[in-house]
């Protein structure tokens, strides 16, 4: 199977090292991939955006597969494009995508497919905004109705603050807030057939102790030992399903990945959004724990024969990736600074600890520089996550980045309560 991967992030960097690692993938490109991607995949400087020029190059190099990593490009219509090139495509079209390009268009099909979700209204004018914070109150939950890369929410006690992002968004949906723990579970679905993959936890804010402003975020791990084990079927049988059947029945059938982000409330479990993709950087420790091939699982999306593929494979550990991101991050960050201790870590911590690249270019001489806001995501597995940790942590350390920043204590206080237990 030749396979074109789109985007040039970590969670791409993830995708490509799982197929690269499939023994049925013959040829892995990425277009435009970053420098770690690069040691993995042929890289094609095509813009990720341009649903023609995908296409085209998908055509060129005879994909039998071709996945569409970001939302924008999905939202963009990247993946109707190559679909009608009669191109196998994991990724949904740009009128399913709605579900994340747009919060209202979601609420709207979970309203329809009566998915347990926040109450909220859809604003657009400033009495329309003050009428929903004085509704529902501090904490006030704020979210920008289009795509905003991971950082259109604002949850704050502040009203002000939570006005100002309102009015500073064309529409806005602002809802009431939901207690308990997040998690994020994903789902491949061909529009039909959805299967839940492993839940994991990322960690949203930029400082430890869920301080800071909100970020794409800073780190994640899997499984969740605290998890209810019926929650994943839980979720199938309220959420995942239910809005597969709904976007079918309104004919923009979902095929790709449905991420559902969730809350588990005192009164259940809620769903906080939806995405159209795989989640970054939760899809870093998912499939460090998948050992079922990967290209067979999203060719089989693709082409809409997900009932007939085996049960999903997974490794009983754990897995934990801690985000390392440019100085002033999430702010206007500072790029085009040199990374050092790469090759430090294949050297002593593969293949328990490993580097997947998100924010980084080569220069002439071939050396890797910082080139967005989240650099790097240092992924590694083992037997718990206490030993996950350890292992992530220690090749973090060996990193060098001038001015960039880590949290200290992605999956602590879970792997310190598990060790207990």
């Amino acid at each position: 199977m030749k396979v074109l991967v789109i985007g040039g992030g970590a969670r791409e960097h993830a995708l490509c090292r799982s197929l690269s690692l499939d023994p049925d993938v013959t040829a892995l490109h990425c277009a435009p991939g970053n420098a770690g991607i690069a040691e993995v995949a042929e890289l094609h400087g095509v813009n990720a955006l341009d649903g023609q020029a995908v296409a085209e190059l998908a055509a060129g190099l005879e994909a039998d597969l071709v996945v569409v990593g970001p939302e924008a490009p999905l939202v963009a219509g990247v993946a109707d494009a190559v679909r009608d090139r009669g191109i196998p495509v994991f990724g949904p079209s740009a009128q399913a995508a709605q579900l994340e390009g747009s919060k209202a268009f979601a609420k709207d099909v979970m309203a329809a497919a009566a998915v347990p979700t926040a109450r909220s209204y859809v604003c657009t004018t400033p009495e329309e905004i003050d009428a929903a914070l004085d509704a529902f109150g501090a904490p006030y939950v704020v979210k920008d109705d289009g795509l905003a890369a991971g950082k259109g929410v604002v949850v704050t006690e502040d009203v002000e603050a939570a006005r100002a992002h309102a009015l500073a968004c064309d529409r806005v949906v602002i809802e009431e807030f939901l207690d308990g723990p997040e998690v994020s579970l994903f789902a491949v679905t061909d529009g039909e057939t959805v299967v839940p993959l492993q839940p994991a936890q990322d960690f949203k804010r930029a400082y430890d102790g869920d301080q800071g402003p909100n970020t794409g975020g800073m780190g994640a791990y899997s499984p969740l030992p605290w998890a209810d084990p019926k929650l994943v079927d839980e979720v199938m049988a309220t959420v995942l399903q239910p809005t597969v059947d709904e976007l079918r029945r309104r004919g923009t059938p979902f095929s790709g990945l449905l991420y559902a982000g969730l809350a588990i409330t005192s009164r259940g479990v809620r769903v906080i959004e939806f995405n159209a993709r795989f989640g970054d950087p939760e899809t870093q420790v998912v499939l460090a724990r998948l050992k079922t091939p990967l290209a067979g699982l999203l060719h089989a999306a693709a082409t809409g024969t997900l009932a007939t593929f085996p049960p999903l494979r997974w490794s009983d550990g754990a897995a934990v990736t801690v985000v390392i991101a440019s100085h002033n991050y999430p702010d206007t960050p500072r790029t085009g600074d040199p990374i050092d201790g790469l090759a430090d870590v294949v050297a002593q911590d593969a293949p328990k600890a490993y580097v997947l690249h998100a924010g980084t270019k080569r220069d002439d001489s071939g050396a890797v520089l910082s080139a967005g806001g989240r650099v790097l995501s240092v992924t590694a597995t083992g037997s718990d996550l206490t030993t996950a940790r350890q292992r992530a942590y220690r090749a973090v350390g060996r990193i060098s980045l001038d001015g960039s920043q880590h949290r200290t204590d992605i999956a602590a206080k879970v792997a310190d309560e598990a060790a207990g237990a």
